[in-house]
């Protein structure tokens, strides 16, 4: 009965979202007022996207004989976006209260299948989930039940639980050490514990491997900005190795310092925040081709549950000289937002942070096209509007281009030749 009851509230919470599915030999032809191709840049007005079945056939000209015509008037027209860094199993009054002591693993799987469907209608349509923040192989569960249909929701890569050490990043701090409690990521305080926790991630079903190479902000030293280091080059090149035999890429949580650097030597595909990293580090990521998903957006005054204090003010303008050196030096930087410790369907206000920092609208699209598509080896697959590609389209209200706000304003969205969202 119990499972059943479960089934039931989540089926009655994916309820909002009524996908019309595609079939293997329907024709549909989206047609806008523009279409927006990242790669290029270019805008072509009065174009057309056509669908067959789940995977994009053509772009531009008359649409096809026989084809549905879907015309999205005065829209623009663009590949579906994807968020390099998220938490479908966190919610914002988590931030106050750890999950793992107040809400079941059951509830948190309910609360993650409101938030995928708030994050595909908000026009994303892949999703790199970095951590469940303690909710277990949850996110597993919602990825398989996302594409096997049963719930809407993007197109999701998980990395389950993270691995730290013992007092740093995800432990629960401040607690009787006489109560055993559990920690929302996995303790892994040797070589041998780290290699095993990678297998036994790979063995439930991670995508990704992510590592707390930092601590987190109880860490930072307030006089110099010094993150705690967790893991050595060592270290993380074991974890790394250990992953790549299993076809599996590894994210890092840095901060700065000593910990983001080795990190970057030890071989992670990307670096999650980087608030302080220095100029060499930045360079470095260059020189490996290391990827940097910023998160600004979490950590500003306007998305934070509680008020700044002058340590994090400290933090948010060095998080944003960080990201105009790496612009200028040729950092591979790729949209991701944390979303979950702020609410769900509320992604794209990351895109604005990025122009107001400096980033042109079309290299903040393409940071969650093109660029999160190489990230997640993908290429081909999602991010583009090319031929053969999956049809994730979305289309908004205005021109990025020339407000990228209206991002913001997603009006239609299909994800694999299915219809997500139309029009009111």
């Amino acid at each position: 009965m119990i499972i059943r009851s479960i089934a039931v509230i989540i089926l009655l919470a994916a309820s909002g979202s009524v996908v019309q599915g595609p079939t293997s030999g329907r024709v549909v032809a989206l047609r806008a007022a523009r279409v927006l191709d990242p790669a290029s840049g270019r805008v072509t007005p009065n174009g057309v996207v056509v669908i067959k079945g789940e995977r994009i056939e053509s772009v531009g000209g008359a649409p096809a004989g026989g084809a549905e015509v879907i015309d999205l008037g005065n829209l623009t027209l663009m590949p579906g976006l994807i968020d390099g860094h998220t938490h479908v199993l966190l919610q914002p009054d988590d931030e106050i209260t750890p999950p793992v002591l107040t809400k079941s693993q059951a509830y948190r799987t309910i609360e993650g299948v409101r938030a995928v469907r708030l994050d595909l209608e908000a026009g994303f349509t892949t999703m790199r989930d970095l951590d469940s923040e303690g909710a277990g192989f949850a996110d597993v569960a919602l990825r398989d039940a996302i594409n096997k249909g049963i719930i809407p929701g993007p197109r999701l890569l998980v990395s389950t639980f993270a691995l730290t050490i013992t007092g740093g990043h995800m432990n629960l701090s401040g607690m009787n050490p006489e109560i055993a409690l559990p920690d929302p990521a996995a303790l892994t305080d040797s070589r041998d514990a780290m290699i095993a926790e990678v297998r036994r991630e790979v063995k439930y079903g991670a995508d990704w491997i992510k590592i707390y190479a930092t601590g987190t902000l109880r860490h930072v030293d307030p006089a110099t900005l010094e993150p705690l280091a967790q893991l050595s080059t060592e270290d993380v090149r074991a974890i790394v190795a250990e992953a790549s035999r299993w076809r599996k890429d590894v994210a890092a949580h840095a901060y700065g310092g000593a910990g983001a650097r080795a990190a970057v030597e030890g071989g992670v595909r990307s670096i999650e925040h980087g608030m302080m990293l220095d100029d060499d580090t930045l360079r470095l990521m260059v020189e490996r081709g290391t990827f940097w998903c910023p998160t600004l957006s979490v950590y500003a005054s306007d998305t934070r549950v509680e008020t700044p204090g002058d340590l994090m003010n400290r933090i948010v303008a060095s998080h944003k000289r960080v990201f105009q050196s790496a612009m200028k030096l040729g950092v591979k930087i790729v949209f991701g937002t944390d979303v979950g410790a702020f609410p769900h369907g509320t992604s794209a206000r990351e895109f604005v942070r990025m122009v107001d920092y400096g980033m042109s609208p079309i290299e903040a699209i393409r940071s969650a096209s093109t660029r999160a598509a190489e990230l997640l080896r993908m290429e081909k697959q999602i991010g583009t509007l090319a031929s053969g590609a999956y049809a994730d389209v979305i289309a908004v209200d205005g021109d990025p281009l020339a407000d990228i706000t209206a991002l913001q304003r997603v009006r239609f969205v299909m994800k694999g030749g299915s219809i997500v969202k139309r029009p009111q």
